[in-house]
């Protein structure tokens, strides 16, 4: 075992030295941000996504996701090491800063701070997102009424930070190893950041779960990490089904494409659309869309206007893979801080360099577990995770990949000049070892403190506190002008659409979710 370590760990630091310093400095990154709009009472806001923030549809930087409540703050992808990250989170602070001002000239609703939802009204309350009346904003609103009628709409509540990474010259075949072994190595993301132990108990009214009771209106796990990965998360009975192997682009394809051509007999049940002609979902498929699939990160592709994402996939292979499970760090005014950032390269990088082998069905089963039951349970002394068969504490594997992670940070530290990267390694090794620094147990401790163990009191301070941190912050007026030429032309953008539109919505939907949209898998692939 010891001799295969070492040869492992050659081989990766000789994977590094082929990198060079020039492809490590061609990183880049960008960041998705979700966050509920919230009263100042810590219950969700009902009002329209705010008119000054520009179309959901067409803006670059500001839309929503599920719900016309939750905004999504979206980064272009910046290239770099230190310079990059900070590029990055300096235009998600800008982005959140304008948002911020947007906001307060309408009311005094704030951003919810935490991954979990705020105080939530009866589930069929909850607003879907609405992107005008173009055939594509009525596809994106019908999806979304889809989702709700599948998994309800305060699953599709909860909130979190996506982010988007990719390194020069990585073939398809390589990003598909690195998503095995971060999947294999997920669980050290989440303890390390996970940050969401509690819920309002609004959030589960009237549905099963194994919470425990803190407080009159607030449920938890004890050692939890990140409810919001665990089994009250983005889990559903009809995805329990599907075993999506990531061994390569034309398995992970023919996966993907089963799931959205299949007939799903409870979904045929809800019907597309409603005796009064209203739809209710984009298809009666397992999956309406290649999005509906939950996963803890995704190959990705920039696609084509009408473009489906599994067809630009196919045809011009993996450009970036998209991270999905960060909590949102309510300790951090816009969510993440430099610090995890350069952790994810680091760790990101390790996936990509080291030996990842196929993976298998029992490999699957044992992934789903370890997640689970760290999201639920990873702060528990001596947890045990299923590692090929055995179990093994997850402190000392953890350990074992931070150990693996030093050669990297250094490499990275020399490329980009400093210290920065084999310092956030060390600060995650002390962090493994001390779980009250962390925080999941941060949050817990906070609410103990100072808010009668009331998750929704904790949110509620922290979000004021964010939006007063925020709006203290300069953002001149050129700044300013620049965020509401974007609105202007974001509106002008969805009119320009809307009016170009000419087919009947029904003929439009049939086509875009039509097998033959999907791409084939190529040759070389299946060859492969």
């Amino acid at each position: 075992m010891n001799s295969l370590h070492a040869r492992s760990t050659a081989l990766l630091g000789d994977r590094l030295k082929a990198l060079g310093p020039a492809r490590l400095k061609g990183m880049r990154r960008g960041i998705e941000k979700e966050s509920l709009r919230a009263q100042p009472n810590g219950s969700l806001a009902l009002t329209p996504h705010p008119a000054a923030l520009g179309s959901a549809l067409t803006h670059p930087s500001i839309t929503t996701d599920f719900s016309e409540s939750q905004v999504e703050l979206v980064t272009a992808a910046h290239k770099g090491l230190g310079e990059g990250a900070d590029a990055a989170l300096r235009e998600l602070t800008q982005v959140h800063q304008f948002t911020y001002r947007s906001m307060q000239a309408l009311g005094d609703e704030m951003l919810w701070v935490s991954s979990m939802p705020c105080g939530l009204p009866t589930d069929e309350t909850i607003p879907i997102a609405r992107f005008g009346s173009s055939n594509v904003g009525r596809a994106k609103s019908v999806y979304r009424m889809g989702l709700s009628h599948r998994y309800g709409r305060r699953m599709q509540t909860i909130s979190g930070i996506h982010y988007n990474w990719s390194l020069p010259d990585v073939s398809s075949e390589q990003y598909f190893a690195l998503i095995r072994n971060f999947r294999r190595h997920a669980f050290l993301l989440l303890y390390l950041f996970g940050a969401s132990p509690a819920v309002c108990s609004s959030f589960v009214a009237g549905r099963e779960h194994e919470l425990q009771q803190l407080s009159g209106s607030t449920m938890y796990m004890p050692h939890g990490t990140s409810l919001r990965m665990g089994r009250l998360g983005y889990q559903s009975d009809a995805q329990a089904s599907l075993a999506v192997s990531y061994n390569s682009l034309d398995g992970y394809g023919a996966s993907l494409q089963d799931a959205l051509t299949r007939p799903y007999p409870a979904y045929e049940a809800v019907g597309i659309q409603n005796p009064g002609g209203d739809y209710n979902q984009l298809g009666a498929t397992l999956l309406q869309i290649e999005n509906e699939f939950y996963g803890t990160i995704r190959p990705k592709r920039v696609i084509f206007p009408g473009e489906r994402p599994l067809h630009a996939l196919r045809e011009r292979g993996v450009e970036y893979i998209e991270v999905r499970l960060m909590d949102l760090d309510p300790f951090e005014p816009v969510g993440i801080n430099a610090s995890t950032m350069r952790f994810l390269d680091v760790f990101l990088l390790h996936c990509l360099l080291s030996d990842s082998p196929p993976d298998t069905p029992q490999e699957i089963a044992e992934l789903k577990h370890n997640q689970h039951n760290t999201a639920a349970r990873g702060r528990q002394p001596g947890l045990l995770l299923k590692r090929d068969g055995r179990e093994v504490p997850l402190t000392s594997w953890g350990a074992e990949v931070l150990a693996q992670c030093a050669p990297i940070a250094a490499a990275l530290d020399t490329a980009q000049g400093g210290t920065q990267y084999s310092d956030t390694l060390v600060a995650a090794e002390a962090a493994l070892l001390d779980p009250g620094t962390l925080p999941s147990a941060r949050v817990l401790d906070a609410m103990a403190r100072e808010h009668s163990n009331s998750f929704v009191a904790f949110g509620r301070a922290q979000s004021l506190q964010t939006q007063q941190t925020l709006l203290g912050l300069p953002f001149s007026g050129a700044e300013q002008a620049a965020f509401e030429a974007l609105t202007r032309e974001s509106v002008a953008a969805q009119k320009k659409i809307e009016a170009a539109d000419t087919m009947p919505f029904e003929i439009y939907r049939q086509q875009y979710v039509s097998a033959g949209r999907l791409g084939m898998a190529r040759a070389e692939t299946a060859a492969a």
